[in-house]
C-alpha cells in the first residue's frame, strides 16, 4: 500500500506540490515527527534538492519519508538497509524501507548516519558517471 493509497492517505488522490504541503495535509502531532526528519536530513544533506516524488517527500537521489498511520517510511535504498542492520534490529525493515514507530522518538543519531551514508553513495555514483 503506497502513502498515496486513499486507505492511509490524509489528502486522498490529491496531487502533493511541496514537502511543506505534505506535511500540512497530516495532524500536529505527526507534522512535528515529519518536520524534525525533514531538519535532521537537512542538516546532514543541506545541498540535497527537496522535490516531491510519489506524492511524498525526497531528497533527491538520497531518500524519501512517508507517513503512514502507526508509522513512519523511510526510503534509503536496499544497500543502506545492509550496511546498518545491526542497527536497524529495533525496527521493521523491507528491502529498502525502514519504519520507525510513531508512537517513539525518532532516532536521530541513526538517520543522520544513513543519510551521510547516502550522500557519500550518491556522490560516489555522480563521480564514476563523471569518470567515464
Amino acid at each position: 500500500m503506497t502513502a498515496t493509497s486513499k486507505k492511509y492517505s490524509p489528502y486522498g488522490t490529491k496531487k502533493i506540490m511541496t514537502i511543506d504541503e505534505y506535511h500540512a495535509s497530516f495532524p500536529t502531532n505527526i507534522q512535528k515527527i515529519l518536520q524534525q526528519l525533514r531538519q535532521t536530513i537537512k542538516q546532514v544533506a543541506p545541498h540535497a534538492i527537496e522535490t516531491i516524488s510519489y506524492n511524498i517527500p525526497a531528497f533527491k537521489n538520497i531518500l524519501c519519508y512517508a507517513a503512514y498511520k502507526g508509522h513512519i517510511g523511510f526510503y534509503s535504498g536496499a544497500k543502506s538497509i545492509i550496511v546498518f542492520k545491526d542497527e536497524l534490529t529495533k525496527f521493521k525493515t523491507s528491502k529498502g524501507t525502514i519504519q520507525f514507530p510513531i508512537d517513539k522518538p525518532l532516532p536521530i543519531t541513526l538517520i543522520k548516519k544513513i543519510v551521510k551514508f547516502r550522500v557519500d553513495e550518491d556522490a560516489k555514483s555522480k563521480k564514476m558517471k563523471t569518470s567515464n
